[in-house]
Order: C-alpha cells, then structure tokens, then sequence
C-alpha cells in the first residue's frame, strides 16, 4: 500500500481555503496548476459520479463535502487501485511568531492546513512504473498545486518548489512520447 501526504499550512480561515476546493476544475479554479501540467477536467460539475481526470490518469468522484474535502476514486492508469483528495483542517493556533495585522497574535489568526492524500495498492506493472514515472510527476504536480494556493490566498509563496532534474527529464519524454500529456518544460 501506497501513502502519499502533501500539506501547506496557510494564514487562512478554512472558508477561504474551502473556496479552492469548490473551484477544482471549473472556470475558477484558482488551485490546479493548468499552466504546467494537463488541466483537471471532469464530464459535468465537480459531484459525486463526475469522472473525468488529468492528462492519463483518470478518475471519477467519488465524495464531496463542499469547501471541506474531495475525493476521487482511480479508474486509469491500470493497476492504480485507491484514490486521492484533497482537504482542509482548520488549525487551533498559528505556529508562526507574527499575526494577520497590527494587534493580531499570532495565536489568533486562523490557520489552515490544506492537504492533499494519494492511498494506492499498485497491481501488476503500476508496482514498478507508480514509483519510477508516477510518483516523481505527482508529487511535483501537487508541490505546484500548494504554491498556487498559496499565492492565490496570501499574494506570495515563501518557498516555491522546484523541478527535479528527474522530473523535467520524466517531462520531457511523455512529451516526446504522447504530446498531449506533457505541458510545457520548464
């Protein structure tokens, strides 16, 4: 079984947060990274039963709790038996020694921890490929989704991720392979 966690805590009431998971594929979506990786697209709106997915990989939703979680159900590639969503946790404090403004502690701002969690048992040839081309672009697709939500909420991102040399070399070749998998290089 395959566990795979990416978090961001942001400076944000959940609420605001919540805001990106709702727009997930629509016209406002403020939280996918379609600039540099296949848009994530479904056949109707994001509710349960919607399928649809990014570049190869495909999925159906399988549960919505509006503003607080997504969850999709794998349908390709083959031998990818599990899900991933994305979700919210409001936090009780802020880790941080600054407040959201003047006369503001730090422990009274809200804090939100947006996350996003892959649980897959690869079957046949995903055992191999899921750790060798998968999980190198995902977690480089999902470090890019952070830093969007990030400057979409705050204006900024205090530590912008980078492409391993794998990951743009992985890149390169499904864009070589499939054009209409591979985005832009960067």
């Amino acid at each position: 079984m395959l566990h795979n966690l990416h978090a961001r805590v942001l400076p944000v009431a959940e609420a605001e947060v919540g805001t990106l998971l709702q727009g997930l594929s629509g016209t406002r979506d403020h939280l996918w990274p379609r600039d540099a990786w296949p848009p994530m697209a479904f056949d109707r709106p994001l509710e349960v039963g919607a399928s649809g997915g990014h570049g190869p990989v495909r999925y159906r939703v399988e549960a919505v709790t509006p503003g607080r979680c997504v969850r999709f159900r794998f349908t390709r590639p083959r031998g990818f038996d599990g899900f991933h969503e994305f979700s919210t946790v409001p936090l009780r404090h802020a880790d941080t020694a600054s407040g959201s403004g003047p006369g503001v502690p730090a422990g009274d701002r809200p804090m939100t921890e947006l996350r996003h969690l892959l649980v897959i048992r690869p079957r046949g040839a995903a055992r191999l490929t899921v750790r060798l081309f998968w999980m190198p672009l995902h977690d480089a697709l999902l470090e890019d989704c952070l830093d969007r939500a990030e400057r979409q909420l705050t204006g900024g991102v205090a530590r912008p991720a980078r492409w391993s040399p794998y990951v743009r070399m992985l890149r390169r070749v499904a864009a070589a392979l499939a054009p209409k998998v591979g985005a832009r290089v960067r």
